[in-house]
């Protein structure tokens, strides 16, 4: 959970987030922002990444980037998207493309877009043809009759993983492209979960099945 240290009178503050400026003499190396050595860096990133510079941080991601890529329908201006963009962080996915409207909520994304490369499709047959020329099946992921359930279901290591909208779940078109459906196993009433928390469990569900390594530390 993040926490927040702006409240307001007679609030407790939390911990402080992140870390104050650097003492000198400063470290040499080229990855390191001056400006944030100065400060403090209070970003939301790992502890291994502070007072790095933005495109460093990007460059070390992209040698460890996970095959796998996550599409999103957002035809609807879905505001999961965001939360969905910040497990595809979490995750080290290689991708995020959103499909329909260019316009999404990244207030849930909580800055993880900046870290993550973002491809826009305004339409599913653009997303597809993408997906053809790098031969990568397309995974749908939705709760419907005759998707696979998760558990015992072999996800390709190289795929794209495809997100309907919160509520209508996958377009009929977008269920047409899919090579493979899959489906979260349920136990309550509910008929359905919130997409953006089966995201996140599906991308756990592939780094479980195919990471080669451990986080670093």
């Amino acid at each position: 959970m993040d926490r927040v240290t702006e409240v307001g009178p007679g609030v407790a503050a939390g911990p402080p987030v992140g870390v104050g400026p650097h003492p000198r003499p400063w470290p040499i190396d080229p990855r390191l922002d001056p400006a944030l050595l100065t400060y403090g860096d209070t970003r939301n990133v790992a502890d291994r990444y502070r007072y790095w510079r933005m495109p460093a941080i990007i460059d070390d991601l992209d040698t460890r980037r996970h095959p796998f890529s996550v599409a999103i329908e957002n035809w609807q201006h879905d505001a999961n998207i965001g939360s969905i963009v910040r497990s595809a962080n979490a995750f080290l996915a290689q991708d995020v493309h959103i499909i329909g409207r260019w316009r999404w909520n990244r207030r849930g994304a909580m800055v993880t877009d900046r870290y993550q490369h973002i491809e826009h499709h305004l339409e599913l047959s653009d997303l597809t043809s993408w997906a053809a020329t790098r031969h990568l099946p397309v995974i749908g992921v939705d709760n419907i009759a005759g998707a696979q359930p998760l558990p015992g279901a072999t996800l390709p290591e190289r795929c794209v993983l495809l997100f309907g909208q919160e509520g209508p779940g996958l377009s009929a078109p977008a269920l047409a492209a899919c090579a493979q459906v899959v489906g979260i196993t349920q136990f309550g009433s509910t008929r359905s979960i919130n997409v953006a928390a089966a995201a996140g469990i599906v991308m756990y569900e592939w780094t479980r099945q195919h990471a080669r390594q451990a986080p670093p530390a």
